[in-house]
């Protein structure tokens, strides 16, 4: 159940994902760290939308550079997937 939930929970919250063209980019205020751990937290769910739906994106790319970087890598690394959810057995 708890998993359930938390694919549904990754389904809802991926519609802030969004993707833009290269000369809307050049007109948006560049996206830092806390935008890149959103992105990479949402990840695994936006990179299958994508396959299907042009208008999902993974990546930013109208982001600030290493900071956004930082960000994505610590989202898709730390936050992401069921690892969390593991528990250790004694």
């Amino acid at each position: 159940m708890k998993i359930l939930i938390l694919i549904l929970a990754l389904l809802w919250l991926t519609g802030c994902a969004d993707a833009v063209t290269f000369e809307q980019a050049a007109t948006i205020k560049p996206v830092g760290f806390w935008y890149g751990l959103w992105h990479g937290f949402i990840f695994p769910v936006a990179w299958i939308l994508s396959l299907f739906m042009d208008e999902v994106a993974v990546y930013a790319i109208y982001n600030s550079g290493g900071w956004y970087d930082s960000g994505f890598f610590l989202g898709l690394g730390g936050l992401s997937g069921v690892g969390f959810l593991h528990k250790d057995s004694d």
